[in-house]
């Protein structure tokens, strides 16, 4: 028995239909509830899960209203394509008949009538809205959720010839050592080694706001580690090395070699919060990623640790600590999903944390080395040895191995949700064996991973090619460029790696997600300490004079922002890199000539219909 109070004192009046009448669904037969609230009691108790609307109640096409009247005619005059918010308040309980496979295709139902209105509320009159536009819709929606890959776009791009559109920035004294722009496309942040962090009109190239290195207090105690962090001051006292946005661009995060986590409104242009201490980490803060949608904040640290913090408006504050690395945390990735994906350096490991279930997936990169087999496979690290002594001694003139060494894992990037690549100085070694020459190569590769299995599915070696450097003694000597930055756009088959020859270098994923290709390469003198790569909206590209420029002078300004003109109606992406003449961590790499200490925005603009 209903509570006297939910019950509407107003008696109703229903009318029964034959089936077969102008319903949501012909041929079957409407069913009405027996008792149902009173009207403002039922737009309470509707809900809106996916964008779609869900009702406690009937829909709105199973149900007379209780302000019903007989003049106002039956179901049959109804305007049943009305909007499904303005007939909340028409629904009543649902049917205590009603079996699940009923209630899927009521949803269902009301989901398809939802996503007819989205395209009727648009470019389309709802009378043309047609199965392929709802099919399209469909599969967008499913594709969006499902965390896969499903943007085939790499073929869209013409890299036969070098970019025009391109946007550098040049702010910092030392180098660069972190660029991010928001997904609106509105700015532009930039980090670098003297400490300050520059934002920039992404549009118009001009800069906004610098937020700019403080100094600390005098302290008595020295040492490392020694010295307590002062949390209340608005600003880093030493090298920022990594920098995070959050998708809805309100919160900008920096952390550095002052091991602080610094929280930014950027939408007031000030210091918002400071982290540290206790709870913050014990040793410098490399690497930094927000997780998709959310104010989910992913921290690595040299520490070897990770850390989880939660920057809501209400919440602001620390959640947990990840433990599993042996050496320092070098990067970390994250997309929707509630998990994050981190590499450990030189202890060759790319981990696959589950947050919510407190559980980590370890891959282990680098390659075979002596210690590890001697600790897993017994004395074969000496069986080794003898059989190359064996080789040089008596074997044929000339002959060539190849031998899999340790190496440092140093950077990561997400594809989707299971999918991901890394990259480093971890390869192999070439052995030349001859009578007279035992030479040896260390190259750096790209690999690609899956979280079905422990190995890599693909390996690309030799990516960036070799450094040659002059020595009076030795002569040419040839090393491998490691991997110093990735980026992939997001869910799509693009990818992007950056060393210090000049280029950064484009990459296709197969379809079949098994391996990748090169397909181009753009200019960029200097050490690419990072990468990025975002989708602004249509009406970013009508408001830059940079991007429209080039357009203009070809007479194709018109063509460049219409979506539906492009090949497969593929939108321009904008690849950020931050740039500098040594490497973001160190000082082992040092490139000055002709580079400079800043950022390289590119437009990557898909071919035009012909």
């Amino acid at each position: 028995m209903p509570d006297a109070f939910f019950t509407s004192s107003k008696p109703r009046k229903r009318k029964r239909v034959e089936s077969g009448g102008r319903g949501a669904s012909s041929g079957s037969s409407t069913k009405f509830s027996r008792k149902g609230p009173a009207q403002g009691f039922a737009k309470h108790g509707s809900s809106k899960v996916n964008g779609v609307q869900k009702k406690k109640g009937h829909s709105a096409d199973e149900e007379l209203s209780d302000q019903t009247d007989e003049g106002d005619g039956g179901i049959d005059d109804m305007d049943l394509r009305a909007d499904l918010d303005d007939d909340a308040g028409m629904s009543g309980e649902e049917d205590e008949d009603e079996t699940p496979a009923e209630k899927r295709l009521r949803l269902a139902k009301l989901y398809l009538e939802s996503v007819k209105e989205g395209l009727a509320d648009g470019e389309f009159d709802a009378a043309e809205v047609d199965k392929e536009l709802i099919s399209a819709r469909l599969k967008q929606d499913v594709l969006e959720h499902s965390g896969k890959v499903h943007l085939f776009i790499a073929d869209s791009f013409d890299f036969s010839q070098q970019p025009t559109k391109i946007l550098r920035t040049r702010g910092h004294r030392f180098s660069v050592t972190s660029a991010v722009a928001s997904d609106s496309g509105k700015h532009l942040y930039t980090s670098g080694k003297e400490g300050s962090i520059i934002q920039w009109d992404l549009a118009t190239g001009k800069r906004l706001t610098t937020f700019h290195k403080t100094r600390p207090p005098s302290l008595k105690e020295k040492g490392k580690g020694k010295a307590q962090i002062d949390l209340t001051l608005k600003g880093h006292t030493d090298e920022v090395l990594a920098l995070a946005l959050s998708d809805d661009g309100r919160y900008l995060a920096s952390a550095g070699k002052d091991r602080k986590l610094v929280v930014w409104d950027v939408e007031k242009g000030e210091w918002l919060k400071s982290f540290g201490g206790n709870l913050g980490h014990k040793d410098i803060i490399s690497a930094l990623s927000f997780r998709k949608g959310t104010h989910q904040l992913y921290t690595g640290s040299f520490d070897r640790t990770l850390k989880v913090y939660d920057l809501s408006p209400t919440v602001m504050g620390y959640v947990e600590t990840l433990f599993g690395h042996q050496d320092h945390v070098l990067a970390l990735d994250s997309l929707r999903g509630e998990t994050c994906v981190s590499v450990g350096g030189r202890d060759k490991t790319v981990r696959y944390w589950k947050i919510v279930e407190e559980s980590q997936l370890v891959f282990r990169g680098g390659g075979r080395s002596r210690v590890r087999e001697v600790l897993e496979g017994g004395l074969r690290g000496d069986d080794e040895g003898e059989e190359a002594e064996d080789e040089m001694n008596g074997a044929r003139e000339k002959e060539t191995t190849k031998k899999f060494i340790e190496g440092s894992i140093e950077c990561v990037a997400m594809i989707d949700e299971t999918t991901f690549l890394s990259g480093g100085d971890s390869g192999y070694v070439a052995k030349v064996l001859t009578v007279e020459t035992f030479t040896e190569l260390k190259t750096s590769s790209i690999c690609l991973w899956t979280t079905l299995k422990k190995k890599p599915i693909f390996t690309q070696a030799l990516a960036h090619g070799f450094n040659e450097a002059h020595s009076e003694t030795e002569g040419v000597i040839r090393t491998a460029r490691w991997i110093t930055s990735l980026a992939s756009l997001r869910y799509s088959d693009v990818i992007a790696s950056g060393s210090w020859e000049g280029d950064i270098r484009i990459w296709k994923l197969d379809p079949k997600l098994k391996s990748f290709s090169l397909i181009g390469t753009i200019p960029a003198p200097g050490v690419v300490n990072s990468l990025q790569f975002i989708s602004p909206p249509v009406e970013f590209f009508n408001r830059c004079p940079w991007f429209t420029s080039s357009a203009a002078e070809n007479n194709t300004q018109e063509d460049a922002f219409v979506p539906q003109q492009r090949k497969g109606g593929v939108q321009p992406v904008l690849l950020v890199a931050g740039m500098g003449q040594e490497h973001r961590l160190g000082r082992w790499v040092n490139v000055k000539e002709g580079v400079m200490n800043g950022s390289i925005v590119v437009a990557l603009s898909p071919r035009t219909l012909s």
